[in-house]
């Protein structure tokens, strides 16, 4: 897997990380025009059920790199696991990257905070043709349909294609594709709610990946 993660070492890291991502969901919206099958948000919730059982697999390999066995993902346990992937990054990037997927600040990566960071590395890393370990592999190979499929979720809902979701987007694509499945404004409100971390009336990427991975019903502990 070879590394398009770089440049990260101004004071604005996470600007610079979260624009990176724009960039890259718009290359992937311009892709995928008029090619996704999804249909309605009754169709996405279809799929909670497959996603849960792939994303779980990980679970062996989160438990692998936590090499303490409390719980998270140090900086230094990271560190191994970004190696592994042959992204051979500075401290400060290492950080950056720690930092933007310790969403709860809890000063480290918890399991589902982990699938997120995954995610974030398969859209923002090519595959290569090299020696990654199986471990690294396992990565990509096992759960990256899931990964492209949680994208082209985010696209769906993403209506003005600004990529951020705001509420009015949230609404929306809830109710629009099939008015009979018409979900409670309190409901759309609360999913919205969940989703909108720094509460700032937006959802980024990360935040939708976060929000989404507890909608499947992926817990922390599980």
């Amino acid at each position: 897997m070879g590394a398009v993660i770089c440049c990260m070492s101004e004071p604005s890291e996470k600007k610079s990380l979260e624009k990176k991502l724009e960039k890259k969901i718009a290359e992937i919206r311009r892709n995928k025009f008029g090619q996704t099958k999804l249909k309605s948000v009754d169709s996405i919730v279809m799929l909670f059920p497959m996603f849960k059982e792939r994303l779980k697999t990980l679970r062996a390999m989160f438990e692998e790199y936590d090499e303490d066995s409390n719980g998270s993902i140090e900086p230094h346990e990271l560190k191994t696991f970004l190696e592994d992937l042959q992204l051979h990054l500075q401290e400060n990037e290492i950080e950056t990257i720690f930092q933007y997927c310790d969403i709860d600040g809890s000063k480290g990566i918890q399991f589902n905070e982990f699938i997120v960071l995954l995610c974030l590395l398969h859209i923002l890393t090519e595959p290569v043709s090299s020696n990654n370990s199986p471990k690294a592999e396992l990565a990509v190979a096992q759960v990256g349909q899931v990964f492209d499929t949680i994208v082209d979720i985010f696209l769906f809902f993403d209506k003005n294609g600004d990529g951020k979701l705001n509420k009015k987007d949230m609404i929306r694509t809830m109710n629009e594709a099939h008015p009979r499945e018409r979900s409670p404004a309190h409901i759309t409100k609360n999913r919205f709610r969940e989703m909108d971390w720094d509460k700032n009336g937006q959802v980024t990427l990360r935040e939708f990946l976060f929000g989404f991975i507890n909608w499947v019903g992926i817990d922390v502990d599980e």
